[in-house]
C-alpha cells in the first residue's frame, strides 16, 4: 500500500508531494532530506494546509526508518518537532 492509498484510505487525499520529495531525498541522504525539508517548509510554512501535511509526511517518515536506519530517523525526528512547534506557535491560538 503506498503513502497515498493510505491516507484515502483514512479520508485523505493528499494535497502535495512532500511524500515522494522525501522518498527521493532518502536515497540520497542526509543532506539531500535536510535540503528538501528546508526548502518545502520555506516555501509553505505559511499554509496551514501545507504545513499540517508536511508534519504527517516527516511524522511517518520516522516510523519508515527508525527500527532499520536510524540516523535517519534522528533527521526526520528533528525536523518533525521543528515543523511541529512552528505549526502550534503559528496556528493554534488559544
Amino acid at each position: 500500500m503506498t503513502f497515498r492509498e493510505f491516507m484515502l484510505e483514512n479520508g485523505y487525499e493528499l494535497q502535495t508531494t512532500f511524500w515522494n520529495d522525501f522518498s527521493i531525498a532518502d536515497r540520497f541522504g542526509l543532506s539531500a532530506i535536510q535540503d528538501t525539508f528546508n526548502r518545502a517548509f520555506e516555501e509553505w510554512k505559511e499554509n496551514y494546509k501545507y504545513l499540517t501535511e508536511l508534519v504527517l509526511v516527516l511524522n511517518h517518515k520516522i516510523w519508515q526508518y527508525y527500527e532499520t536506519r536510524p540516523e535517519i530517523a534522528t533527521l526526520y525526528n528533528t525536523l518533525w518537532a521543528q515543523a511541529s512547534q512552528y505549526a502550534m506557535e503559528m496556528f493554534i491560538r488559544f
